[in-house]
């Protein structure tokens, strides 16, 4: 069977794998003293949008009106996965709650870094390459304030975002 990228992002493959490679992966790390594990998973997250939004993005132009919607779309699309998310102005904070997280279904003792570091920087990635022409919105991952891997009942994201370009 000859899939090529495309072909997969088309399919309802579950996240299983990828949960379950993301997890020895950070055991592998962790065995191996190999340090920054939070910036490899982000690193991952960011080249996975790459990809990915070479064949779809759910949305032309991604500013603060359409950013609840287009992040609950990128959610519902490619993580199958309802989230709530909330806009604080103030702070210019952007909070996402995941309570089925595909990444982190199940509690570890021996993890440190949540899996959704990844989907964190997959979804800030696929902001910044939507806008990658008139960036009027950007989005960077602050931090995961609650995962189901740390036996959390939710997944909660944090985003600093910045109106107006680079």
């Amino acid at each position: 069977m000859n899939l090529t990228r495309k072909d997969l992002i088309q399919s309802d493959a579950t996240m299983n794998q990828m949960r379950n490679m993301v997890y020895h992966l950070e055991r592998f790390m962790k065995i191996n003293g190999v340090s920054g594990t939070r910036e490899n998973l982000r690193r991952m997250g960011r080249n996975i949008a790459r990809t990915y939004t070479k064949y779809w993005t759910p949305i032309d132009y991604v500013n603060k009106a359409n950013v609840n919607n287009v992040i609950t779309t990128i959610y519902k699309k490619i993580l199958n996965s309802s989230v709530s998310v909330e806009l604080d102005e103030i702070n210019k904070i952007i909070m996402v709650k995941d309570n089925d997280c595909s990444l982190c279904k199940y509690q570890f003792n021996d993890i440190d870094v949540a899996g959704c570091e990844i989907i964190a920087a997959m979804i800030s990635e696929i902001i910044s390459c939507i806008n990658k022409e008139k960036p009027s919105l950007i989005l960077q991952p602050l931090d995961i304030l609650e995962s189901r891997t740390f036996g959390h009942k939710s997944c909660i994201q944090s985003f600093k975002y910045k109106e107006g370009g680079v």
